[in-house]
């Protein structure tokens, strides 16, 4: 079994030593590619941090598994020991277009079993980081459980087409919240909802967007599902759902109606 405690100060190291990288590569100028749409950006700066990521897994622990949004994915189901799954640039949009409000995330799972989720604001050189039996940090910094709010209560962190959309009754989710908020970052969005400053979050994400912030989440005793009650596997894309008791039950209510 590895060591927790190992593991956390060898990542949190990596975070520290990109983001120079980041900051300084958008200054420098960006070499940007459409991947699915003028929608869906990725960027040298994306790829190069994958890359570091990767290299520095390879390093320091040899013959781990990993899934990473810019490179080769391996299977959860196929990884006999640590299993490792990378966001390098999360909301690259925002990264290109704002330089603000994106992400860098990654996930440590053991056996097939989380272990550890960070994800790293960027600009704000925060690191949120925990896992099962450590709780969860703001850099040294322990946060509480957010308050179990229902939904008319709290701000709910959504996906800005599916709510144009009214996906599943979405239009009606957002009248019944405190109003909606839309980052373009899932890993921004769960650090609202862990800080209890959003009551959910509800978004269709890739593993990559969801792994680290699951963990976390979970960690704080937040549900994290499909918006259909349905676990999550780390393999397939969903409509992801993270919210607090209260409002995970209200929200899937509304939207099971559609």
């Amino acid at each position: 079994m590895y060591d927790q405690q190992q593991i956390h100060q060898e990542v949190k190291q990596w975070f520290r030593q990109v983001r120079p990288q980041i900051l300084e590569g958008r200054e420098k100028g960006l070499d940007i590619e459409n991947k699915t749409s003028r929608l869906d950006l990725v960027t040298n700066i994306d790829k190069e941090t994958e890359k570091f990521y990767r290299q520095k897994i390879s390093e320091s622990f040899p013959g781990s598994s990993i899934l990473g949004e810019e490179g080769l994915k391996d299977d959860i189901n196929n990884a006999p020991g640590l299993f490792w799954v990378i966001d390098p640039i999360d909301g690259t949009m925002n990264f290109v277009k704002q330089g603000a409000s994106f992400a860098s995330m990654i996930a440590v799972y053991y056996q097939q079993k989380p272990l550890l989720g960070y994800i790293y604001d960027v600009v704000h050189d925060h690191l949120y980081w925990g896992g099962h039996g450590l709780g969860v940090y703001c850099d040294d910094k322990q946060l509480p459980a957010p308050e179990n709010i229902p939904l008319k209560d709290g701000l709910l962190g959504v996906n800005g087409p599916m709510l144009m959309s009214n996906y599943r009754n979405l239009q009606e989710v957002v009248k019944q919240s405190a109003g909606a908020r839309i980052y373009g970052s899932a890993g921004i969005e769960y650090i609202h909802v862990l800080k209890g400053q959003c009551v959910g979050y509800l978004s269709h994400l890739s593993p990559w967007d969801y792994a680290a912030g699951s963990i976390l989440a979970e960690s704080l005793n937040l549900r994290v599902k499909t918006i259909d009650g349905k676990a999550l596997d780390v393999v397939s894309s969903d409509d992801v759902l993270v919210a607090t008791d209260k409002a995970y039950n209200q929200i899937s209510s509304l939207m099971a109606a559609k």
